[in-house]
């Protein structure tokens, strides 16, 4: 008897065979990562960061000190160009989100991207050596990143490496950091030291999308008057080489009530969250 002629056109789909490679591979890059995948991509990158050589932590992180105080002169030239308009503070917060763009991309070694991804392995195994390796990551890499920013608001400011105008609108968003003194700085600096995490933990799942990630919520931070450590000394040490500040009062009564928000927000809140919905997904 003479064949169907239908039956050669059926779609293998169809009749229950199996995907070809690329179907394969299309079902792959759609299909999301897991918590517990994702757990594990971070805190592996976290293991590599506490084997790094301190010297080699020193300089990134000098180099992220600089390179995210690039936030509070884009944010400064948005603000200048939009004076008078509606919407200066919303779209020049736009201009904070650069320097993060910047520092994560360049996977620069920045003190509120610890406190997530360092973390995570002393929680998966908690042991001396890795919290000794935490404890010396943290320190060196704030201290650098405050020897980043301070060194690049006493250049901006002695050498005027950039107009007169643009360090005028520098000095000015600065001034925004002010009104973060006490607990009220240590209250807006929870919800970014979370926000910072969530974009450690968001990145192993935006392929593609990573730039705009960053962006996005960084924006936020800004946007909503939250408070950042490491873009907050730069704006204390433009007042203090400006003469507007005290130095000993910007630590006191700014940055450290301000760095303790962002380790609550990042560790004491994303990083044990992060670790408890992975390890109740785990059989």
């Amino acid at each position: 008897m003479p064949s169907d002629p239908n039956a050669s056109a059926k779609d293998p789909g169809e009749s229950g065979g199996e995907p070809d490679q690329s179907q394969q591979e299309e079902a792959s890059e759609r299909q999301r990562l897991s918590a517990v995948t994702v757990f594990e991509t971070v805190r592996g990158e976290g293991e590599e960061e506490l084997e790094r050589p301190v010297l080699s932590l020193w300089w990134s992180g000098i180099t992220a000190g600089i390179a995210l105080s690039t936030s509070v002169l884009a944010e400064a030239v948005l603000h200048r160009a939009l004076a008078g308009s509606p919407a200066q503070e919303v779209v020049s917060a736009l201009g904070y989100a650069i320097g993060f763009v910047l520092v994560i991309v360049a996977r620069l070694q920045l003190f509120t991207e610890n406190t997530i991804s360092v973390v995570l392995p002393v929680l998966a195994e908690p042991t001396g050596d890795k919290l000794w390796r935490s404890a010396r990551l943290w320190a060196v890499v704030f201290v650098a990143n405050l020897v980043g920013t301070f060194a690049t608001a006493l250049i901006a400011l002695k050498l005027g490496t950039t107009s007169p105008e643009n360090t005028a609108a520098m000095l000015e968003v600065s001034r925004k950091v002010l009104e973060q003194a006490g607990w009220t700085g240590f209250f807006h600096a929870i919800p970014a030291g979370f926000y910072i995490a969530a974009i450690v933990w968001m990145l192993p799942s935006s392929k593609g999308f990573e730039i705009f990630t960053i962006l996005i919520f960084a924006w936020l931070i800004a946007a909503g008057a939250f408070a950042h450590v490491i873009v907050g000394s730069f704006e204390v040490f433009l007042l203090v080489v400006h003469g507007e500040l005290d130095i000993w009062a910007g630590f006191s009564t700014i940055l450290l009530p301000v760095l303790a928000g962002n380790v609550i927000g990042g560790t004491g809140l994303f990083a044990f969250l992060a670790y408890g919905q992975t390890e109740g997904g785990k059989e």
